[in-house]
């Protein structure tokens, strides 16, 4: 699925409400998660798309 943003701010944005949304998550694991690239292109992606978050 393509994903797209509408200028550097709007990706910073969500970049940063996925960097929020993963230390929920990393919290939720008690421990790092090693995947982390993985979790951010699908939360984003999801997030874009207008998908109920994961955490």
């Amino acid at each position: 699925m393509q994903t797209t943003y509408d200028s550097v701010d709007d990706l910073a944005a969500a970049l940063r409400r996925t960097a929020s949304a993963h230390d929920r998550h990393e919290k939720d694991l008690g421990h790092p998660d090693p995947d982390w690239p993985d979790w951010y292109a699908r939360h984003m992606v999801d997030e874009r798309a207008g998908h109920e978050q994961h955490r």
